[in-house]
Protein backbone atom coordinates (compact mmCIF):
# COMPACT_ATOMS: atom_id res chain seq x y z
CA UNK A 1 0.00 0.00 0.00
CA UNK A 2 3.18 2.70 0.89
CA UNK A 3 4.71 1.78 -2.29
CA UNK A 4 1.66 2.33 -4.30
CA UNK A 5 1.05 5.70 -2.95
CA UNK A 6 3.98 6.90 -3.50
CA UNK A 7 4.08 5.65 -6.75
CA UNK A 8 1.15 7.97 -7.40
CA UNK A 9 2.93 10.88 -6.38
CA UNK A 10 1.34 11.25 -2.32
CA UNK A 11 4.36 12.85 -0.49
CA UNK A 12 6.04 11.72 2.33
CA UNK A 13 4.09 14.26 4.69
CA UNK A 14 0.56 12.85 2.78
CA UNK A 15 1.36 9.84 3.98
CA UNK A 16 1.95 10.19 7.15
CA UNK A 17 -0.72 12.43 7.68
CA UNK A 18 -3.08 10.03 6.26
CA UNK A 19 -1.47 6.86 8.26
CA UNK A 20 -0.04 8.52 11.94
CA UNK A 21 0.93 5.02 13.00
CA UNK A 22 3.95 4.89 10.25
CA UNK A 23 7.15 7.08 10.35
CA UNK A 24 9.28 7.88 6.93
CA UNK A 25 11.24 4.84 8.68
CA UNK A 26 8.40 2.59 7.55
CA UNK A 27 8.23 4.17 4.36
CA UNK A 28 11.77 3.66 3.24
CA UNK A 29 11.77 0.36 4.78
CA UNK A 30 8.72 -0.89 2.13
CA UNK A 31 10.55 1.09 -0.46
CA UNK A 32 14.05 -0.94 -0.09
CA UNK A 33 11.70 -4.47 0.41
CA UNK A 34 10.33 -3.93 -2.87
CA UNK A 35 13.09 -2.93 -4.31
CA UNK A 36 15.16 -6.11 -3.12
CA UNK A 37 12.08 -8.27 -4.22
CA UNK A 38 11.92 -7.07 -7.97
CA UNK A 39 15.77 -8.20 -8.46
CA UNK A 40 14.52 -11.38 -7.63
CA UNK A 41 14.01 -14.13 -9.94
CA UNK A 42 11.72 -17.91 -10.45
CA UNK A 43 13.96 -20.46 -12.40
CA UNK A 44 11.43 -22.97 -13.63
CA UNK A 45 12.44 -26.74 -12.55
CA UNK A 46 12.40 -29.08 -15.79
CA UNK A 47 9.42 -31.22 -16.24
CA UNK A 48 9.90 -34.54 -16.22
Amino acid sequence: MIVGLVAFGHTTNEILTAYPYIDEEDIRQALAYTAWLVEEFEVPLPTA
